[in-house]
């Protein structure tokens, strides 16, 4: 697997992959513990990834294509750019509207690809590319004018054994393709609810 997750990132081999949900006012100062904690708590030995959301993992949107399955929870409480001006305040750490942060919608996109063939070390990094750049389109094409948001993260796992590795995952290779279309579709239909669920709430 390849993860920017808290728990578990880098590249390297694991067996399991926790997506926790966490309240919006989430205070904890070791979230690396409190993963572990719960990886625990669900019976989940050995190495592992864990990332945590505030979005609703009730809300996860699944998403397949031809072998490369995606599950992606998508909270835009923050819609964010990548890049911004020097010194522009983070509005995650300072609310934009004077609002107690418990008070207002969840934020954080996690994405989880599975991958069914081996992929080498450079085709795991060109994965998390395209899985980043099929995002940012599905974000776009949802009318978020945004990158993602400030706390996202994302994890690829691949088979491991068996078949020679591809060496390839940009967006026009084999499976590649199929991992971009996959998380733009998970990350779209995410957004999409996301948008409902904000009417919803008035």
């Amino acid at each position: 697997m390849i993860s920017s997750a808290m728990l578990g990132g880098g590249i390297g081999p694991a067996g399991w992959v926790l997506n926790a949900q966490v309240p919006g006012a989430y205070s904890r100062t070791d979230p690396v513990a409190h993963l572990t904690e719960l990886a625990a708590l669900y019976g989940l030995e050995g190495a592992g990834v864990g990332m945590l959301t505030a979005a609703s993992v009730a809300r996860t949107m699944r998403r397949d294509d031809a072998g490369v399955r995606v599950s992606a929870t998508v909270g835009l409480r923050v819609p964010t750019w990548a890049a911004s001006p020097a010194g522009t305040p983070d509005p995650e750490l300072a609310p934009l509207d004077g609002t107690p942060r418990s008070a207002r919608t969840p934020g954080t996109i996690n994405i989880v690809v599975a991958v069914p063939v081996p992929l080498s070390d450079a085709a795991l990094v060109n994965a998390v590319v395209t899985a980043t750049e099929a995002k940012t389109q599905a974000l776009l094409e949802a009318g978020f004018p945004c990158t993602g948001t400030a706390s996202d993260a994302v994890c690829v796992a691949a088979a491991s054994g068996g078949a020679a590795e591809e060496v390839f995952a940009g967006p026009r290779s084999t499976w590649g393709a199929r991992i971009a279309r996959a998380v733009h579709a998970a990350v779209h239909a995410g957004a999409v609810d996301y948008t409902r669920y904000l009417e919803t709430r008035g």
